[in-house]
């Protein structure tokens, strides 16, 4: 079942998104907040939250760092009466940005695609990438790994669990791991699901590890990245 959240302190608004939403997917699980301390308190985690910028007490932008930090994979589509905001929601990977008052077809529009790449997420999350090390052979799931790091004849892949040292290539790796993988540097290839941030010289994880991003790279680095967030993570790096 998808879970998601609408919060935002005028009644009217948070109303008009549930019924949009039951009307599209009536199965779905929601729950309405009017503040984002009321939002943050809650222990479940959901798949797409709607949230208004400017409230009272922490802003939509403060609620939506303070829920990143809880979990990487939730949808954010802000919604708000001034458009000043659009370039500090990308600082929060947001899906979307909506401009109040709201417009019935242009939200089923935006609810469509975040459906679809909620349901792409949950599939790539389970694709898994068989390797083979001198002792074992491992699954992992394309969703848990964080970055590759080459070091000469190996790679070391890096997961929010462990790091798997293999006998392979990181251009062939990259291959079969495919959408969503980006190669930063000749010596690394990131998730940028899991990218929080970055420089002319560095992206840093959401974990605060960090990988070298080469000078050549970055302009091309910026525009994919660019394209991912706007996309859902649908772009090849």
């Amino acid at each position: 079942m998808i879970e998601i959240a609408v919060c935002d302190d005028e009644e009217i608004i948070r109303e008009q998104i549930r019924q949009l939403v039951k009307r599209n997917v009536p199965d779905c699980h929601i729950e309405l907040y009017a503040a984002g301390e009321e939002l943050l308190a809650e222990e479940r985690t959901f798949d797409l939250v709607f949230l208004d910028i400017q409230m009272e007490g922490l802003n939509g932008m403060e609620t939506a760092r303070a829920l990143r930090a809880k979990c990487r994979e939730t949808l954010f589509i802000f919604i708000t009466g001034f458009t000043e905001y659009v370039f500090e929601a990308f600082d929060v990977s947001a899906f979307h940005y909506l401009i109040k008052p709201l417009e019935e077809e242009k939200l089923k529009e935006v609810l469509d695609r975040a459906l679809a790449e909620i349901k792409r997420r949950k599939v790539q999350e389970k694709k898994q990438l068989l390797i083979h090390t001198r002792s074992r052979s491992v699954n992992l799931e394309q969703g848990d790994i964080l970055y590759l790091e080459s070091r000469g004849k190996k790679v070391e892949i890096h997961t929010l669990q462990e790091t798997i040292e293999v006998y392979a290539s990181i251009s062939k790796l990259g291959e079969e791991l495919g959408s969503g993988f980006y190669r930063c540097h000749r010596g690394y290839l990131v998730n940028m699901a899991y990218i929080a941030e970055y420089r002319t010289d560095l992206i840093r994880l959401s974990n605060g590890e960090e990988v070298y991003l080469a000078k050549e790279k970055y302009q091309p680095f910026v525009k994919a990245y660019m394209r991912y967030l706007q996309d859902g993570g649908t772009t090849h790096g």
